[in-house]
């Protein structure tokens, strides 16, 4: 009885571990060219595992994937700087699969740039 519910218990483990790693995507899918973007925070996300903003541009909205919450409040980047509304300057990579995504390199908002890899 106790092998069997660590064996479940191990199990269950392994397949939460192995959801994670597949959930989490590399950097290879994003192009070797640095881009600029300016234009305003439509939408926000300071969550985990990676911080997000849908940034409207002059010609669309890109979404702008950011670094985990714990890198950019240590770098001074905090959830308030990154309201709906704000103007914004990010440079970055642009996803090969997606057009209207980037990984961003640094950010910078109201005169301060923030790097975030």
């Amino acid at each position: 009885m106790i092998r069997t519910r660590g064996l479940i218990w191990v199990t269950a483990s392994c397949v939460a571990l192995v959801g994670t790693a597949l959930a989490h995507h590399g950097w290879s899918g994003y192009s070797s060219e640095i881009q600029t973007l300016s234009g305003v925070i439509e939408q926000t996300n300071y969550g985990n595992p990676h911080g997000s903003i849908h940034l409207k541009t002059s010609d669309k909205t890109w979404e702008v994937v950011l670094a985990p919450p714990a890198r950019m409040t240590t770098r001074g980047l905090t959830a308030d700087m990154l309201k709906v509304g704000t103007s914004a300057t990010v440079e970055g990579y642009q996803s090969t699969s997606d057009v209207k995504e980037m990984r961003a390199e640094r950010i910078s908002i109201a005169g301060k740039t923030v790097e975030l890899r």
